[in-house]
């Protein structure tokens, strides 16, 4: 798996607070992270990034872009349903998190 791969973080169904997590402990060791969620996930996704960014890692990250996308995805009877998509980028200002904690 490339190292592009291992930053994303794939936003589903669990608590907001299981993805936060997850975003704090990949940024420990990543430059920046790519949060990446389809359909209802999409407000979960910009909550992981608005909690990061207000709350827990307030002046050491920021949002660097936001792509939004619409996904065909064939359902189970064969029909074609599009799907909105979206991708948030977040990156480390340069500050170190261990020395800001």
């Amino acid at each position: 798996m490339s190292t592009q791969e291992e930053n994303v973080i794939y936003i589903g169904s669990k608590p907001v607070a299981s993805y936060v997590i997850a975003c704090i402990s990949q940024l420990q060791t990543a430059e920046k992270i790519v949060l990446k969620a389809r359909g209802r996930a999409i407000s979960r996704a910009v909550d992981v990034a608005e909690i990061l960014k207000r709350r827990f890692l307030k002046d050491i990250i920021s949002i660097e872009a936001i792509k939004t996308d619409t996904e065909q995805i064939e359902t189970n009877d064969g029909r074609v349903s599009n799907v909105s998509a979206i991708e948030i980028v977040i990156r480390k200002n340069g500050s170190n998190l261990e020395s800001n904690e």
